[in-house]
């Protein structure tokens, strides 16, 4: 009894609070039970890495305590006041090697199950596996800070053990799409209509008193698909069609935004749960539709060019940015803007999400004021390429702390050779940025709303 009374107070839970707390942080395993006797060096390879991260784990309680805070959400009180299933640490554990092994959560499950490896690793201990629902749910709730948290953990134990040199680092942007189709005025104006017809045909079922209109969503759609088939036609006749047929739906999809608008301020008066969620829900995309069909107006039936900073581009995801790289095989992309900077061991120390567009230059001030607040000094050699090159002040200012500071201006920059060797080593953040897209999906964020 004193011994089970030792392990709760090592885990910060009080016996007596046993029954009300819902969700433990961690459980009182220790070590891996997995034998590497016999096995292949590739196995043990894999093994060893899995063995560090739970070292780095269990050395930096205050990830743990990150992702317990943020897994309470996912704690609300049962019926019988039982505890979770799983602790934080578990959830924690087996989103690492699903982030790890690149797999999808259905995959991560099906590895776990049958690895009895990876079972010691996040610590299950004679459990049964979570199921698929429960780790995405767990991946949703964890907030992008503890995961941020956790990789500075290892970047700074990596660095103490001499495993990387922070000391010299090589920096650059790309671009995570949002998971939206491509953007264009008919389109969207049809989004906006079907998502209000849909969620007022819901709402019809439950109150009708409240949606008594007759929506015609076969005639809007013939229309959609008249201006979509026929916007790039050449035919002055059909071009003024087209202009027509866009006005028509442009008139309509208002329409139907209107009634929604009416429809929201009779609904929240409404002690019926249904009804409320449905207004919430169609609320929350009014102001976007108004934006949509208001930019559609201007561009297509008054011929004004709209800055992209004025559009919305999704619907669903209206955070979506416009970016342009100046690439030949995608001139536009629509997401947001990704920030690396990685060592020479190709260990990434530092990232972000930019959540509004920044220029390349306006950034590598930023590099080194995080490498300084991560590692406690600024870099010795940091190289990126021309479009980091601040203006001369800052790039003046920067050379005071940075002793190589490789970002070509010109051309005739790379007739040194340093700038050349520096600029070779820059290259090889390309190849990281090619793995992560391919190997770990980060083309495209399949999450709903803005997560950095």
């Amino acid at each position: 009894m004193a011994r089970k009374r030792r392990i709760f107070i090592l885990l910060g839970v009080n016996k007596n609070q046993k029954e009300t707390k819902m969700r433990r942080k961690a459980e009182a395993v220790l070590g891996f039970e997995s034998s590497d006797r016999g096995m292949p060096k590739i196995v043990r390879q894999h093994r060893d890495k899995y063995r560090r991260i739970s070292q780095v784990l269990d050395r930096h309680l205050e990830v743990l305590e990150a992702a317990a805070a943020d897994l309470a959400v996912l704690s609300a009180p049962g019926n019988k006041g039982r505890e979770a299933d799983f602790t934080a640490e578990n959830l924690l554990r087996a989103l690492i090697v699903m982030s790890r092994q690149g797999l999808t959560f259905r995959e991560t499950v099906l590895l776990i199950a049958d690895n009895g490896f990876l079972q010691d690793f996040v610590r299950l201990r004679k459990k049964p596996v979570m199921d698929f629902t429960t780790l995405d749910k767990a991946s949703l709730a964890i907030r992008p800070e503890t995961w941020k948290s956790l990789n500075e953990a290892l970047g700074l134990d990596a660095a103490k053990a001499k495993q990387i040199d922070p000391d010299v680092i090589r920096v650059d942007t790309t671009v995570i799409e949002s998971n939206v189709h491509y953007p264009t005025d008919c389109s969207l104006a049809w989004d906006a209509w079907r998502t209000a017809e849909r969620l007022l045909e819901q709402a019809r079922e439950i109150a009708p008193e409240l949606v008594p209109h007759r929506f015609q969503g076969k005639k809007v759609k013939k229309l959609f698909i008249f201006t979509t088939r026929y916007a790039a036609s050449k035919d002055q006749k059909r071009r003024r069609e087209v202009k027509r047929q866009m006005g028509v739906l442009l008139k309509r999809t208002s329409w139907i935004v209107e009634i929604a608008a009416a429809f929201c301020e009779k609904a929240t008066k409404s002690l019926d749960f249904v009804l409320s969620a449905i207004a919430d829900e169609l609320a929350g995309h009014l102001p976007v539709m108004r934006k949509i069909l208001d930019t559609a107006r201007r561009a297509q039936l008054e011929g004004e060019k709209v800055p992209a900073a004025e559009r919305a581009f999704s619907l669903f995801e209206p955070h979506t940015e416009l970016i342009k790289r100046g690439r030949r095989e995608k001139p536009v992309e629509f997401g947001h803007k990704f920030l690396l900077c990685q060592t020479a061991e190709k260990f990434i120390t530092d990232y972000e999400v930019l959540e509004t567009q920044t220029a390349d230059c306006n950034l590598t001030e930023t590099v080194v004021e995080r490498h300084k607040e991560l590692f406690g000094k600024p870099p010795k050699v940091l190289s990126g390429d021309k479009g980091f090159r601040p203006d001369e002040a800052t790039f003046e200012d920067l050379e005071e702390e940075v002793e190589t500071l490789a970002i070509p201006h010109r051309l005739r920059d790379f007739a040194d050779k340093v700038m050349v060797m520096w600029q070779a080593f820059r290259a090889g953040i390309e190849g990281t940025i090619s793995c992560l897209k391919r190997a770990f999906r980060l083309s495209r964020c399949f999450f709903k709303g803005f997560k950095q």
